[in-house]
Formats: C-alpha cells, sequence, structure tokens
C-alpha cells in the first residue's frame, strides 16, 4: 500500500475502492497475470473492515445463502454466491494463519483484530503485484468505446491528483452511504446515474430506530437493558435482542428488522417468544397465585421493563386478581409490542446501504455493465444487501471474485 504515483501508468484493471469487495477482486485479477491499480480517497485501506464486528470482523457466516440478501430481483445474487462460497473464503483465512470462531449462528469472528483479515489481503494482492494507492481519489473518468462487435475497444481513461491513468477494465468499489465518517460517499451511485445506469432508491439498513419524544420518555432510562424477542417488519421475522437506546431502539433484531422497514409503519415486537403468554397467565394463577405480575413479566423481561409495563399500561396486583380482561391487556401489551418507529439513525452508524445501482443493468455471472463494456460494479454499491451477521461481507468476497475472474 502506498501513496506514490506508480511507474507504470497503463493498467489492465483499475480497481475504485480499497474496501473488501475492491480488494477480492484486485487479488483475484492479479492472480490471472493481469496489471491492477487499486485507487482510495481515504489515508488506510479497508476501514469498513477495521472497525466491523468490533474491531473483531464477522467476515463471513457459514449459513450464507441467497434468502440471507435483499435485493429487488432476488435472483442476481445467486450466481456469484454459489461460485465463491463462505468455504472458499474459510480455506483463504486458515492459509493465512488467521485465528477465528464461531461466535453464533454461523457468525465468524476473528479472534484477534480485524486487521489480520486487512493484512491478508493485502498480502494476497502484493503476491501478484497489486498497486493499491490510498488517498488517490479518482475523477474525469472517460470509458472507452468500440465503433463495432468486432473492433478492439478503446481504454477507459481517469484522473487521480497526481497522475492520469488507462484500463481496460474499470472495476467500481466504491461501496455505498453508510458510516460517512469513514469516508463513505455517493460516488458510485452518482457515476452509474451520469451514464444513464438506473439507481434504485438509497436508504440506511441495519441501523437502529429512533422513537418520538413522547415514547422516549417511557423508555429512555430504560437505555442498556436489553430483551429476547422475535422483531417483526413486513413479514420478515428475527428472533434475537432488542436493546432500549438513548434515541429509541437498537440490537440485532432492531437492525435486522431495519432493512425492512419504510416511514409509516409499525415493528411487531414479541417480548414472549417461546410462550403461549395468556396460557402461561392462567398456569400461574393456579400454581403461584400470590406471584405479582410485576415479577412473572420480569421473569423474562427484566424486573425494570416489566415494572415499566406495568407503570404505562397494566395494573400491578397478585396474579388471583387478574381478570381475563387484564390477562388481555398483558398479552396484548407484550405479544406484541407494537413500535412506531420516528425513523432511523441514518447513515451516520448504519452498517449498510440498500438499494444502489440496478442489477437489471448488470450481469449476474461478472458484474459487467450490460450497456458498458468493461465496466464493473461491486460490493455494497449494487442492490444486494444481506442481513446482519457475516452476509454483506460474503456478497462483498463473492461479487469482488466474480468480477475478478473477467475484469
Amino acid at each position: 500500500m502506498t501513496t506514490e504515483t506508480p511507474t507504470d501508468r497503463e493498467f489492465d484493471v483499475v480497481i475504485i475502492g480499497a474496501g473488501a469487495a475492491g480488494l477480492m477482486c484486485a487479488a483475484v485479477a492479479g492472480a490471472r497475470g493481469r496489471r491492477v491499480l487499486v485507487l482510495d480517497s481515504a489515508n488506510k485501506v479497508g476501514k469498513k473492515i477495521l472497525m466491523s464486528g468490533g474491531g473483531r470482523c464477522n467476515f463471513t457466516n457459514m449459513h450464507s445463502t441467497p434468502d440471507n440478501f435483499i435485493s429487488a430481483n432476488p435472483h442476481f445474487a445467486k450466481s456469484a454466491l454459489s461460485r465463491y462460497t463462505p468455504w472458499d473464503f474459510i480455506a483463504l483465512v486458515e492459509k493465512h494463519g488467521v485465528p477465528y470462531h464461531e461466535k453464533k449462528l454461523g457468525q465468524l469472528f476473528c479472534d484477534r483484530s480485524s486487521s489480520d483479515i486487512v493484512r491478508m489481503l493485502l498480502d494476497e494482492c502484493e503476491a501478484v503485484g497489486v498497486q493499491v494507492l490510498t488517498q488517490s481519489p479518482a475523477s474525469n473518468i472517460r470509458l472507452g468505446s468500440s465503433n463495432s462487435a468486432h473492433s478492439p475497444r478503446s481504454a477507459h481513461r481517469l484522473q487521480t491528483p497526481k497522475f492520469s491513468v488507462s484500463c481496460e477494465s474499470l472495476v467500481i468499489a466504491s461501496g455505498g452511504y453508510s458510516i460517512p465518517t469513514l469516508g463513505a460517499t455517493g460516488f458510485g451511485f452518482d457515476f452509474a446515474r451520469s451514464l444513464d445506469i438506473p439507481v434504485l432508491a438509497t436508504r440506511a439498513g441495519l441501523v437502529p430506530i429512533t422513537l418520538d419524544a413522547k415514547q422516549l420518555k417511557n423508555f429512555q432510562d430504560l437505555s442498556g437493558v436489553s430483551v429476547d424477542t422475535v422483531t417483526a417488519a413486513k413479514g420478515a421475522t428475527f428472533r434475537e435482542n432488542i436493546l432500549f437506546t438513548h434515541k429509541g431502539l437498537s440490537g440485532p433484531a432492531i437492525l435486522q428488522a431495519s432493512s425492512y422497514w419504510h416511514p409509516g409503519e409499525a415493528l411487531d415486537i414479541d417480548l414472549f417468544p417461546d410462550l403461549d403468554l395468556t396460557e402461561h397467565i392462567y398456569t400461574m394463577q393456579r400454581q403461584r397465585p400470590k406471584l405479582e405480575l410485576k415479577n412473572l413479566l420480569g421473569e423474562q423481561l427484566t424486573k425494570r421493563v416489566a415494572q415499566r409495563w406495568c407503570d404505562l399500561w397494566l395494573e400491578n396486583k397478585p396474579l388471583e386478581q387478574l381478570t381475563a380482561d387484564d390477562i388481555q391487556r398483558v398479552q396484548s401489551a407484550c405479544k406484541p409490542w407494537k413500535v412506531w418507529p420516528a425513523g432511523t439513525e441514518g447513515y451516520r452508524t448504519a452498517e449498510v446501504t440498500l438499494g444502489g445501482v440496478d442489477t437489471n443493468a448488470l450481469s449476474s455471472k461478472t458484474m459487467e455493465a450490460r450497456n458498458h463494456p468493461g465496466l464493473y460494479f461491486i460490493g455494497e454499491v449494487v442492490d444486494v444487501t444481506g442481513h446482519l451477521g457475516g452476509h454483506n461481507f460474503q456478497w462483498a468476497w463473492a461479487s469482488g471474485h466474480a468480477a475478478g475472474e473477467v475484469a
């Protein structure tokens, strides 16, 4: 990795973006003997890799399938994902001796640090002669053209602050809008639009939700409390924890559901996912009639949440005093708790960008733009968004690999 001007300003492949997808693509293309240059505007490569997974990088998921992705065309990702699987990336990790572990649900993390993954990718690139330049934003991109199917295509050309470069293949791996403090921009989306390549509406995904002032008054002091749930949005359900925050709700279940939620819709949060709550209360009435409602609810919800639910919606009293109407109110307040978000925390804290370059404009096998030979879009800039838990990295590896095999 360097900021020095390369001696060779003619390359076979130029990749804009030194993140997960871009570095994977570079290593694969370089292994084919291609002369590859990777450009990134940031001061270091792989910033999202470095901060991901709490600094441990949830680098893939052993159970990743096309069902773990959101796209206007749910079939698009199948080809790339089938040709570069989690086990292919695991083999690469093991080849480099990077220690890792499964946390839960197939989620694989580095034992030491996310920097192990960045170092591994840079070592792969260095081994095949890839040049990686930081602090090198690309501008004035001019695509090559071909007068006919049989005539050679002229080279793509672009400018960096220090030099101009030409290439046969240009790969856009610049990511989305999520976490702008790491340097995220809409570069790839803007470039696609400049070529009349459709870009589907973008929004923040895998992001905490915010609550309005009235709701915050009720729940803000519960910040830091976590509860096991089944959380649903638009028919998608996720069995994970929710976390109360100073601004609203977060936690894995909320992050997952946020990718399906739209303004004006509710989230349905089942606070007793393993119980027929009504039947449970009737059973406890017989077995433990003196037990107070808040204590029964607290066995699942924590004492603080149970007390708050009683303060807001339910009268706390011994189970033996609960009427059928009382029990129905408990059921209605907990299964589900219906939450109407005011919004989300937006791209500032979002892990991914939903939407992006329309997959109908790309080849699902190669990621090449159908109407622009030698131009490729990979990773987060494409309208393919994974669930929480390593799936977005798997899309980066798979799409980068697919383009690297042909670019």
